[in-house]
């Protein structure tokens, strides 16, 4: 803004004061306003909003990454649920799911998947 008659932008104003509001708060300021933020956001939104806006962005995460990100991206969190979890933990997300799974399939969901497993062990024998 070199001429005194001219009027700042949005765009020049915004940054000054963002720039201002950064030199004068810490990180805790900003985690609390970003809580009162998303608290605020969940009490004004339903649960079909987070599963629209989730469904977007991962959309929008397929569409710019390969196969091997998401394998990159699962091997890191894979390593880091390891280091902070022990046996135990790993039976009992197992007995949960395993309980989950028998509470949504019949016995012929189960007829099919072992069918299934049983002939890729068997193919996977023959080339061997």
């Amino acid at each position: 803004m070199a001429d005194k008659d001219k009027k700042m932008t949005v765009e020049e104003a915004g940054r000054k004061g963002g720039e201002a509001t950064a030199d004068s708060h810490d990180k805790e300021f900003y985690q609390e306003i970003g809580q009162k933020g998303g608290e605020t956001t969940a009490d004004k939104h339903g649960k079909e909003f987070y599963q629209e806006i989730g469904e977007k962005g991962g959309e929008a995460t397929a569409d710019s990454h390969d196969k091997e990100f998401y394998q990159d991206i699962g091997q890191k969190g894979g390593e880091t649920t390891s280091d902070k979890h022990d046996k135990e933990f790993y039976q009992e997300i197992g007995r949960k799911g395993g309980e989950a799974t028998s509470d949504n399939h019949d016995k012929d969901f189960y007829k099919e998947i072992g069918e299934k497993g049983g002939n890729a062990r068997s193919r996977s024998n023959d080339n061997d």
